[in-house]
């Protein structure tokens, strides 16, 4: 069983926790600028660093918009992570801005990507490498997303899913998420499409339990902590210097 590369959450502009995440055997990042505060600026910022010192990184966009997708993977990003896509036709239209065409409708712009060269050093090769180098992955959290899972998976734009558990378990009437029998059978029904389509998987893993499932559905990634968490711990891991527990 070949084991998931190791991901972890970016929630604020701290290219210091990606040199960190990097030198302890972290592979990829997924920047958050649909619930982190990270700007387009910043973003790009991070990204270009990413490149610089061999961390993968996916940005989970804001919203599902083609100005939003375009304007991550201009800034190199290895790939992108559309949220909230409520089902098929929505997952199409979206998932759609991440390609150039003919494959989908991504626009043109002259940055990163291209050595910020122009018209007269860029041919059809780099759109066709373009596509195939940078990710789309489809969040799965919405009961109509999960729905239509195997359509969405089935998508020529999509490379991969990943599943929302906490919306998708407030969504689907479960509460909260607790990594429930129902949260384990949503994630085994996405693992399922992505095998069934030769799609990528990507899965949350909060807790070993997770991860052990994770792994057996022969997810691709994981994203097994934040930069906020982390941060958090490394200072309740001091108090314990003083003797003193986390209040």
């Amino acid at each position: 069983m070949t084991k998931p590369d190791l991901a972890f959450w970016l929630e604020r502009s701290n290219v210091a926790a990606c040199e960190i995440a990097r030198l302890v055997g972290y592979r990829i990042v997924v920047i958050d600028m649909e619930h982190g505060a990270i700007g387009e600026e910043a973003c790009d910022f991070i990204v270009a660093h990413c490149r610089a010192i061999g961390l993968t990184s996916y940005v989970r966009v804001a919203s599902a918009e083609r100005l939003r997708i375009q304007q991550a993977l201009d800034f190199g990003a290895d790939g992108v992570m559309l949220p909230q896509l409520a089902d098929l036709a929505h997952a199409r239209e979206a998932c759609a801005h991440a390609k150039y065409p003919p494959l989908g409708d991504r626009g043109i712009g002259y940055s990163r990507t291209m050595s910020y060269g122009a018209y007269d050093n860029v041919d059809d090769k780099f759109f066709a490498a373009e596509n195939r180098r940078t990710v789309c992955h489809a969040m799965i959290e919405t009961p109509g997303a999960l729905a239509d899972v195997e359509a969405i998976a089935a998508l020529d734009t999509v490379d991969g899913l990943f599943i929302g558990p906490s919306d998708l378990s407030m969504t689907r009437g479960r509460g909260s998420f607790k990594f429930s029998d129902g949260d384990a059978a949503d994630f085994r029904a996405v693992a399922a499409a992505c095998r069934a389509h030769g799609k990528a998987l990507g899965l949350p893993a909060p807790s070993p339990k997770a991860f052990a499932l994770a792994a057996a559905e022969g997810a691709s990634y994981v994203t097994v902590s934040d930069d906020i968490t982390a941060l958090r711990l490394g200072f309740a891991k001091g108090l314990e210097v003083a003797g003193k527990r986390e209040s």
